[in-house]
């Protein structure tokens, strides 16, 4: 499996998911300088997007390439999506840069790859509830680890949201009081 984004909450949660499944999973990060970021039990092998033979990289752990791939941003990734992909795999996408991605249509058609957009908020309750259920199990099995920041009190939440724009590693958490009012 090809996670893209490991470094980020959906691609280090999908990666600490996959491995726990079972999963050898390939991780993406931006940079080079990310590599060392990534913790050794969330992903079996790490490719720096910025790294020209990246794709060479991932068919070097995956030969027959990858059935997987969760996809951060599928415009900027779908060529290297293209290039690794095993014949008859999917992409799930949750997220793009541009709203009219363009892809290379032939390399993915010649694979039979399947494309599914997933979009979090329209996922039927059974699949939400499923989803839930996973997770829980997931969490009290040691499987999931989130890397957060010491809460901010609510009155510094413009300093939260300049962490979350610089690019923050870890979640950022606002505190909130209680007992307060609505």
């Amino acid at each position: 499996m090809l996670v893209h984004g490991v470094l980020g909450g959906v691609g280090s949660l999908a990666a600490q998911l996959a491995r726990w499944g079972g999963a050898e999973v390939i991780a993406t990060v931006r940079r080079r300088s990310d590599i060392a970021a990534v913790d050794p039990i969330v992903a079996t092998h790490v490719v720096a997007l910025d790294e020209p033979d990246a794709a060479v990289q991932v068919r070097g752990h995956a030969p027959a390439g990858v059935d997987r791939v969760i996809e951060v941003a599928f415009s900027d990734n779908v060529d290297l999506d293209a290039a690794v992909a095993a014949n008859n795999a999917v992409i799930a996408a949750y997220g793009t840069r541009e709203d009219r991605p363009a892809f290379p249509f032939r390399p993915l058609l010649w694979a039979n790859v399947t494309i599914r957009l997933l979009g979090s908020d329209d996922f039927p309750l059974a699949a939400k509830r499923e989803a839930a259920s996973a997770l829980t199990t997931a969490a009290r099995d040691g499987a999931l680890s989130i890397r957060t920041a010491e809460p901010l009190p609510l009155d510094r939440i413009a300093e939260a949201h300049d962490r979350v724009d610089a690019g923050a590693r870890e979640r950022v958490l606002i505190s909130l009081p209680l007992g307060g009012s609505r």
